[in-house]
């Protein structure tokens, strides 16, 4: 019987890890993946795919992967296997983000800088939906999301057999501004556009929820296990 290739689920204690886990395993089942959530950095290391999920406070989250000990396992698949990021997971993929950490004078938050960028609160302070009503931080709920080169045919592999302009969902008050706008895979407009989808090398990330959005995030999981960047 043919051994089962590992994707590596990281706990670091942030994460939303029950909802992405089952995602991935339902997605995985007879694919010859085997979905482990893990706080061992070796098995990061060892894995052939992972996954860095994230939510809450992008200060809790950068403090509890150093401190934690997975932070060089996440540096180390980022540079040698395909590797991606959900929701405050990609946020910390950037270079730095404008949301504070306690006492800190306002300074913001270091990120991986595994892709150049900031990342940025919502300013929507008076401005008016379509449907009449104020825009409310944080975003919470359904959005549609358009595939950077789908216009052209040469829109990421991972978005493969979703449609563009598919809804995810987003629960989030921060987003992310890549310095290179060719990182951009995917965007989103909530007052304004922004990046919704980053994609660099083996990096993919979504500032949206794949594990919370239907069957075409089941679908980005899915191509997610069979990409080969």
């Amino acid at each position: 019987m043919a051994k089962l290739k590992k994707i590596a689920v990281v706990d670091y204690g942030m994460g939303n890890l029950r909802s992405v886990s089952q995602a991935v395993q339902h997605v995985a089942l007879g694919s010859g993946f085997e979905v482990v959530v893990t706080s061992r950095a070796e098995d990061v290391m060892a894995a052939e795919r992972v996954v860095l999920p994230g939510q809450g406070a992008i200060a809790d989250c950068v403090r509890e992967l150093a401190e934690s000990g997975m932070q060089e396992a996440v540096l180390h698949a980022a540079a040698h296997k395909p590797l991606f990021g959900v929701c405050v997971g990609m946020q910390m993929l950037l270079t730095h983000s404008d949301e504070g950490q306690p006492g800190d004078g306002g300074a913001g938050t270091a990120g991986l800088n595994l892709i150049p960028g900031e990342v940025h609160k919502f300013d929507l302070a008076g401005q008016i939906q379509p449907d009449g009503s104020r825009y409310k931080v944080p975003q919470m709920g359904w959005n549609q999301v358009y595939q950077a080169g789908a216009d052209s045919g040469k829109n990421h592999p991972v978005w493969a057999g979703v449609p563009d302009g598919a809804y995810f969902y987003f629960v989030h008050s921060f987003y992310a501004c890549p310095s290179d706008a060719r990182h951009t895979a995917g965007f989103a407009d909530y007052g304004a556009r922004f990046t919704a989808a980053l994609a660099r090398d083996n990096i993919f990330a979504t500032q949206f929820h794949p594990e919370k959005s239907a069957d075409h995030g089941l679908a980005l999981y899915r191509n997610f296990l069979h990409w080969n960047p």
